[in-house]
């Protein structure tokens, strides 16, 4: 699930949205009030149940062969997620849907490398919320490897330490 020409996504797991107004969430770090979305290369951070922690890595072109070897490992592709053991039935069965919205009433969030849209102003979506559908399924489809881990703060920390880009969410509700 991935945004066309000139749109962002907005994924949640209320598909009765008509309007997003901009809001400022209790965990925000700025005090401005925006609607978020993402762009393409940030949808797969979004393929998750909402309060779901997720452990994120993908290549970039400072990422040396060897972290590569040790954090994606052999077959591992170009990116990794990861979430907890506590999190996979809820991955498995939430229902997710994605808002189609549009990317000229947007501007990048986020430095130095944008990891988000954002929009001061009301914005309604093009069309009726998508269902994500199976997000175990949208991962494989992607390429992406999903590992289940008891916890994960060793493998955020050691993401965090290497060359891999990462990213991190709702890591606050980690074990």
């Amino acid at each position: 699930m991935r945004p066309g020409p000139g749109e962002v996504l907005h994924f949640s797991e209320d598909p009765t949205i008509t309007r997003f107004v901009p809001h400022t969430a209790a965990t925000a770090r700025q005090s401005e009030p925006y609607v978020w979305a993402v762009d393409a290369a940030r949808a797969p951070d979004y393929w998750f149940p909402r309060q779901c922690p997720r452990a994120m890595g993908w290549v970039t072109p400072a990422t040396t062969d060897d972290d590569r070897a040790r954090l994606l490992g052999p077959g591992g592709g170009e990116r990794v997620h990861a979430i907890e053991y506590r999190w996979l039935d809820a991955l498995r069965t939430v229902r997710l849907y994605a808002y189609r919205l549009p990317a000229a009433t947007f501007r990048p969030f986020g430095t130095p490398v944008p990891h988000a849209h954002v929009c001061t102003e009301p914005v309604e979506p093009l069309a009726p919320p998508e269902p994500v559908g199976d997000l175990l399924g949208i991962h494989r489809q992607a390429g992406i490897q999903l590992r289940v881990l008891p916890d994960l703060t060793t493998f955020w920390q050691a993401l965090t330490a290497g060359t891999l880009g990462f990213s991190g969410i709702r890591l606050r509700n980690a074990r």
